[in-house]
Parts: structure tokens; sequence; C-alpha cells
């Protein structure tokens, strides 16, 4: 009898649910928005109770449309954004709108901590850098502006530890996806007090669930949760991972010698090493799911947001109108300029930024003969060059690699990761599948359920390469000429 595991990816804007077989072939997928609020102050918010219903229905439809039975379904796992701020109280349930990853209501406390010193004291055990939406910074502004909030909550949740929570009523914490938050020791891998201390945090210890690894399992899916999904009472529920832990995993990392690049909502650019990685220039080290492995990233909310920008201020009607066509489309009129023909610049930093001080955004150097598809090759351009920032901090610290795995929406789009290819001038791969983020995950239930014996094992049989994409030698001089253009404009715009 076959074997099926089942994947689930809380990420920016939507739940998803994959089924998958022992061979990481994908069996069924259902894709639910979950609609996102913009508060005052930088603030990005979503209704964890809506994403939780969405999942639920996502899940109920990969099992009414697969046709396997709920006995085949051997486990579950969940993969989702990082950071950001879940908080529930004793019995689970939210105290207040979810805080998503592109949030950036508690920039002060980032620049504070920053003007003080307290990023360099931290450095040595969190082995990552401050940014206004991780949990420590998110504490302290409900500290301040929410104490109430604070005395409901019971305990700090990532996306995808939220969602297992529900479907299990257990309540853990995963390591790949809590060691990417400030708030414990990722050198050793474990809470310690010293860094809630140097935060000023340590009176949200007890918040702090207990640490669980990847392919653990971490409960089962409960009689309740049974009724509304489909599946079976008592199926085993692995630990989860980060989603770039699981888009690392789908894309094949299980050493140095490749590199893997997620174009989604976040751009991150990670490898992974034996040793973890502490330096001020590197943005993030983790935890990666593999035991006895750290990920080390660059990355940045400034990818393919970006693009979603674009097409709703300016493409929603086109959208709307060619449906499932659409894209094929956009990709038409993005090739229909020539890498050379258009000196429209576009700083991918609407929700963000990867570089010092910026004091613009969005388009730069448009002139009376541009159009509307010279602005949305410049998107595509300007998301390609910030990637490529990423890539060269990264380069500082290891040799060029040779491969980059890509996932992400933007895999689909094979003149976009042409562009990738050229502009960085590395050999660009896409392994097969439309939801690589729930194949880590799956991965992670294969292994929890003993299928495979660790995670190399189910990498080995569940990935494939799909397509691969090499530099053209032409457009990278192209490319490369418009980077600098890119960088020199960001110089004359930093203050």
């Amino acid at each position: 009898m076959d074997r099926y595991y089942l994947g689930i990816d809380n990420g920016g804007t939507m739940s998803k649910a994959a089924l998958f077989n022992q061979k990481g072939e994908e069996i069924a997928v259902a894709v639910r928005d979950v609609k996102c609020f913009l508060v005052p102050n930088g603030g990005n918010e979503r209704d964890a109770n809506l994403m939780w219903e969405k999942t639920i229905a996502a899940i109920r439809e990969v099992i009414e449309s697969s046709k396997v039975s709920a006995e085949q379904i051997k486990a579950v796992a969940c993969t989702g954004h990082g950071n950001g701020l879940y908080l529930v109280d004793e019995a689970g349930n939210p105290v207040r709108k979810a805080i998503n990853s592109t949030d950036g209501r508690a920039q002060k406390y980032i620049s504070e901590w920053i003007e003080n010193g307290v990023d360099k004291k931290a450095l040595p055990l969190t082995a990552q850098s401050l940014w206004a939406a991780q949990p420590n910074a998110l504490l302290a502004w409900l500290r301040d502006n929410e104490p109430e909030t604070l005395e409901k909550a019971r305990w700090i949740l990532m996306a995808k530890d939220y969602v297992r929570l529900k479907l299990t009523g257990e309540v853990y914490a995963e390591i790949s996806d809590m060691s990417g938050t400030s708030l414990m020791n990722v050198v050793t891998g474990e809470y310690d007090d010293e860094v809630l201390k140097i935060f000023g945090l340590e009176e949200f210890r007890e918040m702090l669930p207990p640490l669980i690894g990847s392919a653990e399992q971490a409960g089962e899916i409960t009689s309740e949760v049974a009724k509304l999904t489909g599946l079976k009472a008592g199926t085993p529920v692995a630990g989860g991972m980060f989603d770039i832990d699981a888009c690392g995993l789908a894309s094949g990392i299980v050493d140095e010698a490749q590199m893997s690049m997620v174009v989604g909502t976040w751009g991150n650019n990670q490898y992974i090493a034996r040793e973890p990685l502490i330096d001020e220039d590197l943005f993030m080290t983790s935890k990666y799911s593999i035991p006895g492995w750290y990920l080390m990233l660059e990355g940045s909310p400034t990818s393919a947001s970006n693009l979603d920008w674009f097409i709703i201020n300016f493409l929603l009607a086109e959208k709307e109108q060619k449906g499932s066509d659409f894209f094929p489309w956009l990709n038409e009129q993005v090739e229909s300029i020539s890498a050379d023909e258009s000196d429209v610049v576009f700083l991918p930093f609407l929700f963000g930024c990867n570089e010092k001080n910026p004091v613009a955004s969005g388009f730069q150097n448009i002139k009376g003969e541009h159009t509307r598809t010279h602005l949305l090759r410049a998107v595509y351009e300007g998301i390609v060059f910030s990637h490529k920032h990423h890539i060269e901090r990264l380069m500082n610290f290891r040799d060029k690699p040779d491969v980059i795995r890509c996932t992400g929406g933007a895999t689909q789009s094979n003149v976009w990761m042409q562009m990738f290819a050229d502009a960085i001038g590395i050999p660009m791969e896409v392994p097969a599948g439309t939801q690589l983020g729930a194949l880590g995950a799956a991965m992670a239930a294969s292994v929890c359920a003993e299928e495979y014996a660790d995670f190399a094992e189910a990498v080995k049989n569940m990935t494939s390469i799909e397509r691969r994409f090499e530099p053209n030698p032409i457009n990278c001089d192209i490319y490369q000429s418009k980077y600098l253009k890119y960088k020199e404009l960001i110089g004359r715009l930093t203050k």
C-alpha cells in the first residue's frame, strides 16, 4: 500500500496544504489566500483564527481531491514564515491578531538597541542581526503599548507552531524556527537567560515553549481536527520547520556544495555548514533542520512582495481578465523589452530594505518614453539585483557554489529564472514541484514516520531537479553594468 505525507505551509500571504507520496511526487495541492492588515506605524497583521480556518479548508480539499484514504497518510508536518509573533492563551487561543514578518512597528527598539550596543552584546549568542519583526522587538513594543495583551498571553509561538498546536493540542517551539528569533542561544541550541537579559526581556522566559526537533513527533491529530479535515485521529505530527529550511531541503541542500534561494515574500539566500558563522556582516545564522548543521542566511523583504504590489496597483484589471493566463502574459510583457533597452531602476524597498539608510524606494530614472512595461521589467530586475546583493555578501564567507537551487513563486517564470542566472552569473536549478515549502515539511513527516532514516535519505528519495538555467555571457555583461548603476543610485540616495 502506498504511503503519503501531508505538508502544510503558512507563508506570508497564503495557507497551503499538499499531499506527497514517498517519492516526493505531488498528489494534490490546495491554496487559500490569507488576508493581511496594514495598521498604523508600520504594522502588518493577520487574523490567526481565520488562518486556521483557511488551513482546515485547504487540508480538507487536498484529502477530498486526492482520493487517498486517511489511513494511508502516515504523518503530517507544518512549515511557515519565521518571526513575527503569534501569542496564545493557556487554551491555545490567540489573544490578539498575529503579527507578520514584514511588520515594522518596533523599529524604534532596534535603533535604540543598536545605538546602545545591545546588538554587539547579543551577537555571540544569537548569531544574527536585529530587525523590527523579530519577537524580541515585538515583545518590547507590546510591553510598552499593549500590556493588557501580554497579561492574557501564555505562549510565544511562530506561525507553524501555532498551526501545529491547533492540530494536536500540544505546545512546542520547533528549534529551526525559534533559532531565528533572537530569543535563544543559536550556538548551543538552547534557551539562554543571558539572551533575554541582554534585551531586558527576562519576564517572558516562562512564555517560551519546550523546544523540539523538526522530525521529532510533537503530538498527533486530535479527534476534533479529524472531523474538520478528514485526517485520521492519531496520525503523527512532526515538529516541522522554518520555511527557509523547508525550501532548502526541498532543493536538496544537505551539504555545502550548493546554495539555496527563495524568491517569495522575503528574498532569502542561504547555505549550510557544520560550524555556525557569527559575523556582524551576516544577516543571520540559525539551526538547520538537519541535526548538527547550521544555516547561514542573507535575506530581506525585498523580493516578490514588490511584484505583488505592482500587480495590485497597476495590473489588477488584467489579472482579473486573464485569469490563469495572467502570469504567462506577464512574462511575455517582460520579455518584449530586451535587457539593454531600458535604464529605469526599481529599488525594491517598499516593505523593508537590505541597504543602510536609503531615503528612497520604487522607480528611479523614469522618462517620458517609458511605458508600464518598462516599469514591470524594472521590478523584475530590481528584485534580481536585491538577491544579487545578498549573494555577494554570502560570497565573503564561502567559495562560489556550483549551482543555486531556487524555490518560490518566481520559479514558475522561465524568463525570470534566466534573468537571475544572467545577473548573478551562476547556474540556477529549479526543483520539481509547485509547493516546495510543503514538500520540505512532508520530508520531516516522512522521517518522523520512519519512512526514511534521516533527512539525507528523505532528500535523496523525494527531490529531483526539473529545470536548469545557464548564464548567458552577453547578458551577464549587460546586467553587471545595470547592477553597478543600481548600486551607484542607492549610494546617492543613502543618508
